[in-house]
């Protein structure tokens, strides 16, 4: 890429409108969605209870360790306890 071609990239990056406030509070918690999700499987791996606690009722599992049952949360951990 030309320095011509970044010139003009990053002018043209510059006119966007700012991302909505709501996207930006997304990625924002997305890292620590990302850990969340990570120590809830890591845990039902090691912990067989845990496990079918998860697998008979996700939701309630999920409040019960004081975590928010969101779709997104729900989508993958069904995906990653059933493998």
């Amino acid at each position: 890429m030309s320095a011509y071609d970044i010139e003009r990239l990053s002018r043209l990056i510059g006119m966007l409108p700012p991302a909505p406030e709501a996207w930006v509070r997304a990625a924002q918690e997305l890292p620590g969605a990302r850990r969340e999700l990570e120590t809830i499987v890591e845990r039902a791996e090691a912990d067989a209870a845990f496990r079918a606690a998860l697998v008979a009722d996700l939701e309630s599992a999920l409040r019960a360790e004081g975590v928010e049952p969101t779709r997104p949360l729900l989508d993958e951990l069904r995906r990653r306890v059933a493998e």
